[in-house]
């Protein structure tokens, strides 16, 4: 089931997210660090009523922000759609324990309906460009490579973006 985080759920989802980082880490993938995402920055995506989580025997083993608010960082890049009706991904993770068992597809296929539902043109989002796998999984999807951006706190290697038409 996938659902809207309640803030009572802050410390299991920021444990998520630092199991998610260790594993990238032992893997080589500098993507995620001390600094993100910080307990904060996932306390304002609950608070916003962004953030959601995908749950399993009472477990969060995954989530998932979703937004309409375009980062800064976003602007020079070249996007395929020329409208403000897009979507921006955010912090999509599933526990390491739970990675290759599909949920990170459910959670995307969440998002894409969720934008298809509410007539966005688009879904847009980055990811690491150390992280192979993520960038394999974005294409099956059919997601373009567009532009590379940087989040100098989180590496000094770029951030390809990428964008799905809907």
């Amino acid at each position: 089931m996938i659902r809207k985080a309640q803030i009572n759920e802050l410390e299991e989802i920021k444990k998520l997210t630092e199991a998610c980082a260790q594993a990238m880490i032992k893997l080589q993938i500098f993507q995620w660090n001390e600094h993100y995402p910080s307990l904060e920055k996932l306390r304002n995506d609950i608070l916003k009523e962004e953030l959601y989580v995908c749950v399993s025997s009472s477990e969060i083993i995954g989530i998932i922000v979703i937004t309409e608010v375009m980062d800064e960082e976003y602007i020079p890049v070249e996007w395929l759609s020329k409208t403000n009706n897009n979507i921006y991904i955010h912090r999509l993770a599933t526990h390491p324990d739970f990675w290759g068992q599909g949920y990170a597809q459910k959670l995307m296929d969440f998002a894409e309906n969720f934008a298809r539902k509410n007539d966005f043109e688009s879904v847009r989002l980055d990811t690491f460009s150390k992280n192979d796998r993520n960038q394999r999984f974005y294409e099956a999807r059919g997601y373009q490579r567009l532009d590379n951006i940087y989040f100098p706190k989180q590496s000094e290697h770029p951030f390809y973006c990428y964008e799905l038409l809907i």
